[in-house]
């Protein structure tokens, strides 16, 4: 996949946030004023918000996904600070801890947040942020995961997930030559999340009948300790005979490859992945896993933020943003903008995570992989 495919999949949205942009920043300061009007904080005689009291709450699920922190939340911020520099951001992370995220999104609308950002740690939790938001007329984007089974979210922000699944385990057959007889442990993201489940989905359409899945693992706050746990027993069970190895994200890859090592397996058998974080790009690099989905994080956070912005402000927000699609939660049709996944492998990371500049040649080739970016054509 070369650069100008990329370009191909996300300029067009790229191209009107720019022009979002530079929009948003003329009307600035005629559009807050009509925000101002229901804003308990502002004085009676106020004629216009004061860009202070613009509050953002952006509540992240957890820390063990490096994404995150490293990604998400600083595209998020720069974003937001970009359309409205004094504009407050109430930003958290929940570290895996649903009641923990519950008493954040009640800290971030007791102080004011106009609008919540969740990226939901477990969809029972996020239905009831969503129900308490919409009870304080705060509208919700549903960032990353879906909320189902709630008419209270009013956007949604992600990739097509079970499309990230059913690549990767397409991904996976490629590298085990279609073999039906190939045997396949499977490490799925937390059960409680709506995300793992769509991509454990997406990934049994694709590897149903055309591989034996002898073992298969639901792994617990996506905790690559838990991962490395589930495929030392799978190891035990299987005697060791393992031909690939389904992993949702990177980090189960990364405890899956740690326990693989450990038992002594050479060569390793391919091993999915997904986020592109640098540590697996750096394994792929060595061939100790296979792939990696390419999510482009930038853009999915700043359609996030431009959609936040408009709503905190009380400005209509742009059709073009959702392109009219729609997401059925159960409960509603949630406009949603949807960004197209990327398969990595050792072959095309030049053309996609360092062309993109998500990962330069400078953080991913240190000194013990440089030796495998020359090989790969990178340094």
């Amino acid at each position: 996949m070369k650069t100008n495919a990329i370009s191909g999949r996300l300029g067009a949205w790229a191209l009107s946030a720019l022009v979002l942009t530079s929009c948003s920043q003329k009307q600035e300061g005629a559009g807050d004023k009509g925000a101002a009007a229901g804003d308990k904080g502002a004085a009676a005689g106020d004629k216009a918000s004061k860009p202070a009291e613009i509050k953002i709450a952006l509540l992240l699920p957890e820390s063990k996904t490096a994404r995150y922190e490293s990604k998400d939340r600083p595209f998020f911020e720069a974003k937001i600070k970009a359309l409205c520099p004094d504009c407050q951001i109430l930003a958290s992370n929940a570290n895996q801890d649903a009641s923990q995220q519950q008493a954040q999104a009640e800290a971030a609308l007791t102080n004011g947040a106009r609008v919540l950002v969740l990226d939901a740690v477990d969809s029972a939790s996020a239905a009831v942020i969503a129900t308490k938001a919409k009870a304080q007329k705060v509208p919700v984007i549903a960032y990353d995961r879906l909320v189902p089974g709630t008419d209270a979210i009013d956007y949604y922000v992600s990739f097509d997930n079970e499309s990230v699944g059913r690549l990767q385990g397409e991904s996976l057959l490629t590298a085990l030559g279609n073999k039906p007889t190939a045997r396949v442990v499977m490490i799925n993201g937390a059960a409680t999340d709506n995300n793992g489940m769509l991509f454990k989905k997406g990934a049994h359409s694709a590897l149903d009948g055309k591989a034996q899945i002898v073992k298969e693992y639901d792994t617990p706050d996506w905790s690559p300790d838990k991962a490395q746990d589930q495929m030392t027993q799978a190891l035990t069970a299987l005697n060791n005979q393992v031909d690939g190895v389904y992993a949702a994200n990177d980090g189960t890859a990364g405890g899956a490859i740690a326990a693989m090592k450990a038992a002594g397996i050479k060569p390793l058998p391919p091993v999915t992945g997904q986020d592109a974080e640098l540590a697996a790009v750096q394994r792929i690099l060595l061939g100790e896993q296979y792939m990696t989905v390419y999510k482009a994080i930038k853009p999915q956070a700043e359609a996030a933020a431009v959609i936040a912005y408009h709503l905190a402000t009380g400005k209509p927000v742009p059709t073009d943003i959702t392109g009219g699609k729609t997401v059925d939660n159960g409960k509603k049709e949630v406009p949603s903008v949807l960004l197209v996944p990327l398969a990595v492998t050792r072959e095309n990371l030049k053309d996609t995570v360092i062309a993109d500049a998500f990962w330069s040649s400078e953080q991913i080739c240190t000194n013990q992989y440089a030796e495998a970016c020359k090989a790969a054509g990178i340094l």
